[in-house]
């Protein structure tokens, strides 16, 4: 996977858990809340993953 390819999923799934954590807390449903910070927190994973790419990429072209 390319490293946009894996900011780009990061987004949308910080998005995505953005959004069910809004829903659970207006629903009072804590598990949706839970379930929006797990994916959440994967989607910041997978946007440092994107980085570090970057990052070994651009080291490999100096």
């Amino acid at each position: 996977m390319s490293s946009t390819t894996d900011k780009i999923k990061g987004t949308a799934n910080e998005v995505a858990g953005k959004a069910k954590q809004g829903v659970g807390e207006a629903t009072d449903n804590q598990s949706l809340k839970n379930e929006g910070d797990t994916q959440e927190i994967k989607g910041k994973g997978q946007k440092v993953v994107g980085d570090v790419k970057d990052g070994v990429k651009k080291a490999g072209n100096l």
